[in-house]
């Protein structure tokens, strides 16, 4: 990891639907061009991400996807429908536009990696490598996972989540939280945004000594989070039920690596390992002993970004 380093240059970007978007570029204004997606959807960028940079080499730019931290208006204030994964392609397109920039290497955590893969297939040429931790596609199959299967692990914990939700009979839960939480009572909207906070910190890490992440954040966060996240999740990403791996020709000239730990239980590794299998020109780096994220995955994505600092 690189010493802190503040931005260069931030702003503000009008988009399409009235949504504008926060960004910031930190590091060499004449480097090589990098973009930092976010997770969640609705995580927001931690200031931790510009060290894994080296500062002098690479152009280092962040923003804040519609609907999210400084981004304008907050998910929870504006009209769901147009804030979907093709609009947040058509956003980054907005931005290296605005910045002048013709080409860029992409890294991703979680729900940015989903996103990587659908802005690098959608503009191939624009994107010079890829970086990912923590692979997801978003798949209706992950989605079903991560909010139903993944129960049979957690049993006490989602006994609570399924009783929060209130789902009629045959209902996903998915569906019935995305009820909830875009439900018109504040008060109704408040407790399935608090019991879908509490999942997210119970299924997201086999660590012991990983603390309480979302339930510890501040409610505005939390509401701008878990409405976000139920929004993508119930609509599969706005992408098909394979669309991602089976779009992969597409990329399969771009030099990518893959960073996925082993007890990774939110995100299993059978995504990472489809994805290589369909990819030529990636590497698949397992970290045995870590889960959605940890020190040595950061380590590997910061030796695999500086591998790439000279490339192309």
């Amino acid at each position: 990891m690189f010493p802190p380093i503040e931005p260069f240059a931030t702003g503000m970007l009008p988009v399409d639907n009235g949504n504008v978007i926060y960004w910031e570029a930190s590091g060499n204004p004449e480097g090589k061009p990098v973009l930092h997606l976010h997770g969640g959807p609705g995580g927001g960028m931690m200031m931790g991400y510009r060290r894994r940079f080296d500062p002098d080499q690479y152009m280092i730019v962040g923003f804040k996807q519609r609907g999210c931290g400084r981004s304008r208006p907050l998910a929870t204030k504006a009209n769901l429908s147009t804030n979907t994964t093709q609009a947040l392609i058509r956003d980054i397109e907005a931005l290296r536009a605005h910045l002048g920039v013709e080409q860029w290497l992409l890294t991703g955590l979680s729900w940015g990696t989903t996103l990587s893969l659908a802005y690098a297939q959608a503009h191939p040429d624009r994107v010079s490598e890829i970086v990912l931790l923590a692979v997801t596609t978003t798949t209706p199959e992950e989605v079903e996972w991560i909010t139903e299967s993944v129960g049979k692990l957690f049993p006490r914990e989602w006994d609570a989540f399924v009783a929060a939700a209130h789902p009629k009979p045959g209902q996903r839960l998915i569906d019935a939280y995305y009820d909830l939480v875009t439900h018109p009572d504040p008060s109704v909207r408040a407790g399935a945004i608090h019991a879908w906070c509490e999942w997210e910190d119970t299924h997201v890490s086999l660590d012991p000594n990983r603390g309480p992440m979302l339930t510890a954040a501040d409610s505005q966060h939390q509401r701008v989070f878990a409405t976000l996240v139920v929004h993508y999740w119930k609509h599969g990403a706005f992408l098909g039920n394979s669309e991602l791996l089976d779009g992969m020709h597409r990329i399969a000239h771009i030099p990518g690596v893959l960073i996925h730990g082993k007890l990774d239980v939110s995100s299993p590794l059978m995504t990472a390992w489809r994805l290589h299998g369909a990819w030529p020109d990636s590497t698949l780096r397992v970290i045995e002993d870590e889960g959605h994220g940890g020190p040595k995955m950061i380590d590997t994505m910061v030796e695999a970004i500086a591998g790439f600092t000279t490339h192309r």
